[in-house]
């Protein structure tokens, strides 16, 4: 398989590659857009089969595909229309030949030796992409226009269990009965009723989909001699199987027509494609069983004593303890912890920087975690619902101007409370066994089996997301996607500049390149990270030891003349924070400021970088609202949307000692290879 070219769009890219086939006997071509999300995870994907006089190009410059494929996550592959080079049989007509395969296998000369697009289309094709590409096994539907309308109807209709869906624009849904395919079949000698979507429901004679999206422009030249769509209609309804066909006015059979209405299948098919994903996924989901959730029965309303890592001071190691953990009181929930990752925050605040780091506590805020009981008021949850803590709280009442406002989430309902150690009321729901309190952490406290957190800082995600991956939304990976989503708003073809290229930095990297940046420069010392880094999205990746004195700032301001138009600081120093804003672009550049700095700290830049055009802004949380937002974005990690397996670099495995899972956990984080480590309970 050799690439023949490649173009930028919509933050992903349009590749052309020839290979040998073995089905047709000869070089074939075929277009493929690669989706930004790629890079991270494999795709699903959409074959789209072009219809008659066609090669792989038209549907690629014309179709208008390729902006909805990348905001869903999809690839879509334009395979040739037939077999093309000095030996293979062609014909003076349009329709036979060159440009015409239909594709079906023919089996009369001269045409036998190479027209074998049927078997390329749905074996060949597919195991070259899925083994070379990073496509996701299994996981393909199938669309087209006209002949390849007519080749994607039959296609999916013969083999629907390896196609999740199929869709049409104006296809030949009859052939055997319009000129086109009649003359095509009996020069090919196939059997046309095999090969026709119509005569194939009829023998089907049942639904083989939920749905069938078909789109017929009304003033399409060939709609009354050559599409048979009444024809189809009839067969489908006979038949049980829902067909929507939408027909417009005005519209006729070319790629203005098209191009209006892709979207619209791009979206059906990945809805197809995701559904399929769910229910062939095999994934060792933890949920509430019955059993557990008769446990939960038990416990309600009463202390529970489990197991905790306790920070009695800082700078040392968390403590194995037993804790008694209260039953929660109005607007609190207690939930089971069932798998914990570990952010720098914690560590930080366990070292002592935090200003407000309290001692003895319980730390640790990126949980998932199921609910094991509510107390009076609560009604958002229930027990045996999977919750991710969230540090940001969202109380949604309508006295609340935070809530209600778009520019913000920071939401102050609890904010007092949260920040001395204590629930709400003013006391803690942690003891240890002879009495001695013990205080909260960020509203969270998740390094302990179990925790009470405030009903409305608990946002209630989908059961099948596994909570030792849904934790990675509590706190570093949403907040750096927020940054670039929400506070900066980072538009396609700007350039940026990311600081600390640690968890937080790329989920900056991850939602730059999904935003369509077109350039993304990381700056770190450990050079270990540049690999993940330009996976991820860096174009470029820049140490500042290897500038000498040369501030990190002017060099990323000569690389890009006039300095990037966003840059984020994911450090916490306000040195590199400086820096991050110096290298913004002057007259609009943005600084983000994710870091947390250490206690004391303060930033400082001459008032002349503010005056000449640079914006410098903070983020917490990324911007996100927490209940409403966090559940959003687990769904689009669901739909292969917004891969984050790549974070999980070391896991530990609890077992009744979380201390000691935890302090393993601090130390991986420390040794600088370390993007997230999770402990499972």
């Amino acid at each position: 398989m050799e690439l023949k070219s490649t173009n930028k769009a919509f933050g992903g890219e349009v590749r052309k590659y020839t290979h040998a086939s073995t089905a047709t006997g000869t070089p074939m071509t075929f277009s493929v857009y690669v989706p930004p999300a790629a890079s991270l995870a494999k795709c699903p994907t959409i074959y789209y089969l072009s219809g008659l006089t066609c090669t792989d190009d038209n549907a690629v410059q014309k179709g208008g595909a390729f902006q909805a494929c990348a905001e869903l996550g999809c690839m879509m592959v334009f395979p040739d229309t037939s077999p093309r080079g000095d030996d293979v049989a062609d014909d003076d007509a349009y329709d036979l030949g060159k440009g015409a395969g239909f594709y079906v296998d023919a089996t009369t000369e001269p045409w036998a030796k190479h027209y074998k697009m049927y078997t390329y289309v749905t074996q060949e094709l597919p195991a070259l992409i899925e083994a070379n590409l990073p496509a996701a096994p299994g996981l393909k539907s199938i669309c087209g226009h006209s002949m390849g309308g007519h080749g994607a109807l039959t296609i999916a209709f013969k083999s629907p269990d390896a196609w999740a869906s199929t869709s049409a624009f104006a296809p030949i849904c009859n052939p055997v009965e319009c000129p086109w395919g009649r003359k095509a079949f009996a020069a090919y000698g196939v059997d046309g009723a095999a090969h026709d979507a119509t005569e194939l429901l009829k023998a089907n004679g049942k639904a083989v989909y939920p749905d069938v999206l078909i789109d017929q422009g009304l003033d399409d030249q060939f709609l009354a001699e050559q599409l048979g769509i009444e024809a189809f209609e009839a067969a489908a309804t006979a038949a049980g199987q829902k067909v929507s066909i939408r027909k417009h006015a005005g519209f006729d059979h070319s790629y203005f027509f098209i191009s209006s209405f892709m979207a619209d299948h791009v979206k059906f098919h990945v809805n197809a494609l995701n559904k399929k994903a769910e229910e062939t996924a095999l994934v060792d989901v933890a949920a509430a069983d019955d059993a557990m959730l008769a446990e939960f029965a038990k416990t309600a309303g009463e202390p529970i004593t489990c197991k905790a890592a306790v920070a009695w001071s800082a700078n040392q190691p968390l403590s194995d303890e037993t804790v008694v953990v209260a039953p929660p009181k109005a607007g609190e929930i207690r939930v089971k912890v069932m798998a914990n990752a570990l952010c720098h925050t914690d560590v930080y605040t366990l070292e002592g920087q935090d200003p407000e780091g309290l001692f003895p506590c319980i730390l640790g805020h990126e949980a998932g975690a199921i609910v094991e009981s509510v107390g009076p008021g609560v009604t958002s949850v229930s027990p045996g619902d999977h919750v991710i803590p969230c540090y940001t709280p969202q109380c949604n009442r309508a006295a609340c101007v935070f809530c209600a406002s778009p520019k913000t989430n920071l939401c102050p309902a609890i904010r007092g409370t949260q920040g001395q150690g204590v629930m709400p009321d003013g006391t803690t729901r942690f003891t240890t066994v002879d009495g001695k309190e013990i205080f909260h952490f960020m509203g969270c406290s998740t390094f302990a089996e179990y925790t009470v957190v405030a009903e409305i800082s608990a946002a209630k995600i989908n059961r099948r997301m596994p909570l030792n991956k849904a934790c990675l939304f509590g706190c570093g990976v949403s907040t750096g996607l927020g940054a670039v989503w929400n506070t900066c708003k980072v538009t396609a073809g700007s350039s940026v500049a990311v600081f600390g290229l640690g968890a937080v930095g790329l989920a900056v990297v991850q939602a730059a390149k999904m935003a369509g940046a077109s350039r993304i420069i990381g700056v770190d010392l450990n050079k270990d990270k540049f690999a993940v880094a330009s996976k991820l999205g860096c174009t470029d990746c820049l140490c500042p030891a290897d500038h000498g004195d040369t501030p990190v700032q002017s060099v990323i301001v000569n690389m890009t003349k006039w300095g990037v138009d966003y840059s984020f600081d994911c450090t916490g120093n306000v040195q590199v924070m400086r820096a991050a804003l110096e290298c913004a672009h002057r007259g609009w550049g943005e600084s983000c400021v994710i870091g947390v700095a250490a206690a004391g700290k303060e930033i400082a830049t001459r008032p002349f970088q503010l005056v000449t055009g640079r914006v410098w802004k903070g983020t917490a949380f990324g911007g996100w609202k927490s209940r409403s937002s966090v559940p959003r974005l687990v769904e689009r990690c669901l739909a292969g949307e917004l891969p984050v397996d790549h974070y999980v670099t070391h896991q530990f495995e609890a077992n009744g000692d979380v201390a000691k899972a935890t302090n393993e956990a601090i130390e991986a984080l420390h040794g600088g290879s370390c993007l997230r480590a999770v402990v499972n309970y």
